[in-house]
């Protein structure tokens, strides 16, 4: 009866940790996929137009941002979101950059010398590795961090070349960060800097020039 039980701990568990997959538990409690890990439903440019898919693909299971030298655009959920709680899976490559945006307050569009690019501007969830000279260069440029505006405490080194797993919780003005299950970061959003308007809108995944996955892309309304 032991070995049973622990079998059947075990396949659960397995099953519990499969990519872009929900369980039945987080089905009944309100949560829903944003990525189906094979296709790119659901996901747009940020400016609403169509994917791009000159600078990002599906690769593996994941959501995948291209190097180009043609420019570089942002993506953004096609449905938007007040409250929630928002689950993914990212990884990055040595010395890596990227982020995901929300409370997004405007969209910037210009063509320089590298191409087209089209950018969230919001409130970033940065996902960078420590020997990013961004990220190197301020502790509120590191993975965890509310950019440039809050520094993790405590400081968690994400894993490099592997995944991570991070959570963004928006209640109200509330907000938490949270990286491989420990929290690093809360504050009021009404009581910041030039305070964003806390209203729903997308989620946004960066494209920053640096190769970057992202799986397992999850939310629940609050």
């Amino acid at each position: 009866m032991r070995r049973a039980v622990l079998l059947f701990a075990a396949v659960a568990a397995v099953h519990a940790a499969e990519p872009n997959s929900l369980t039945d538990a987080e089905r009944r409690e309100g949560w829903r996929l944003l990525f189906d890990g094979k296709t790119t439903s659901g996901w747009l440019e940020i400016t609403g137009k169509p994917f791009p898919s000159n600078c990002w693909t599906v690769e593996d299971g994941a959501l995948k941002a291209l190097v180009r030298t043609d420019g570089f655009q942002d993506l953004r959920t096609a449905d938007t979101f007040g409250g929630f709680d928002l689950q993914f899976e990212w990884k990055i490559l040595e010395k890596g950059n990227s982020g995901v945006k929300y409370l997004i307050q405007k969209v910037d569009e210009w063509t320089n010398a590298a191409g087209r690019q089209a950018r969230a501007r919001g409130f970033e969830y940065q996902l960078a590795d420590d020997a990013n000279p961004d990220a190197a260069s301020d502790p509120r440029r590191v993975a965890g961090s509310l950019y440039s505006q809050i520094a993790p405490s405590p400081h968690v080194a994400p894993r490099i070349g592997d995944y991570n797993q991070s959570r963004i919780v928006v209640r109200g003005g509330h907000v938490e960060h949270w990286l491989n299950g420990v929290k690093v970061v809360e504050f009021d959003a009404r009581t910041m800097p030039d305070p964003p308007r806390v209203e729903p809108g997308p989620i946004s995944l960066q494209n920053h020039s640096s190769p970057t996955w992202f799986r397992s892309i999850k939310i629940r309304p609050l």
